[in-house]
């Protein structure tokens, strides 16, 4: 299993680094798309959307991302339309993980699939944005969901006692979520603090939101730590609902693609409104 986990990373990596340092979004739009396309054939599946029609849905996904490179959409101002998918990511994962895996699976299934295809659409969305603005934000975008979750778990595994959702992750808590906005907090004080000793031109998220305040700065870290959790805690919810361990086995030893992406479902849209608000 490790070593299975081990060259996947690797693979992964491989396919991934030179596309995060290419000149321009093309690249990383492209290969960030394909795993998109895959999420969406995941999400169908959890939702008992049969196979033909799963594999449909990803490709249309596919479809309509490439329909809105193409028109050039991605260039215009964004501020009010992820302001829109932010409002919206708030709250309607917060409704859904207070309605429990119960209340999920009451609602329409058209519906669950349509929540997970527009999620997923606006995730590439703010991927190809974000690179667009610079590669130190959209590393800066993953390093903080890496660490608030590097954190949770070890914070939790350490001094985790109280449950954070018992009935829909038992083994995460609240020690875990302080822990993890610790980390982040740490982690963009150092960042800041090199981005100033090297004279980076390209801000990262960090900078962008210290530089209205550092109570805006912290305050919006708070906030996209917990909403990353968020984001762990809705896929659990929907694997639990379809009684599934993993989303896919498409990455061997990691699950699937959603498994990878879940907490940075609401992060990078959140990420993005905060950026242009």
């Amino acid at each position: 299993m490790l070593k299975q986990r081990i060259i996947t990373a690797v693979i992964l990596l491989a396919l991934f680094l030179p596309a995060f340092f290419y000149p321009d979004a093309s690249l990383l739009g492209a290969l960030s798309l394909a795993f998109i396309g895959a999420a969406v054939w995941e999400w169908s599946k959890l939702n008992q959307i049969k196979p033909f029609l799963s594999r449909l849905l990803g490709a249309s996904c596919v479809m309509i991302c490439l329909l809105i490179w193409d028109r050039g959409l991605l260039e215009s101002n964004w501020r009010n339309l992820w302001l829109g998918v932010g409002c919206l990511w708030v709250m309607g994962s917060l409704y859904i993980i207070r309605i429990g895996v119960g209340g999920w699976q009451s609602i329409n299934q058209n519906v669950r699939v349509f929540v997970g295809l527009i999620a997923l659409i606006f995730t590439w969305c703010a991927i190809y944005q974000a690179k667009s603005m610079s590669t130190n934000l959209i590393f800066s975008i993953l390093a903080l969901v890496w660490f608030a979750d590097i954190g949770a778990y070890f914070f939790g595994r350490a001094w985790g006692k109280r449950k954070l959702a018992p009935a829909i992750s038992p083994g995460k808590s609240w020690e875990g979520v302080w822990g993890g906005m610790f980390c982040v907090i740490v982690l963009a004080l150092i960042w800041m603090r090199v981005e100033d000793s090297f004279a980076w031109t390209s801000p990262s998220l960090f900078k962008l939101l210290w530089m209205r305040g550092w109570v805006y700065g912290l305050l919006s870290l708070l906030f996209l730590s917990a909403m990353s959790v968020v984001g762990d805690l809705f896929e659990s919810l929907v694997k639990r609902s379809a009684g599934a361990k993993d989303s896919s086995q498409l990455l061997p030893g990691h699950g699937g693609v959603l498994d990878r992406v879940d907490a940075l479902l609401p992060a990078l849209p959140l990420s993005m409104m905060l950026v242009v608000l």
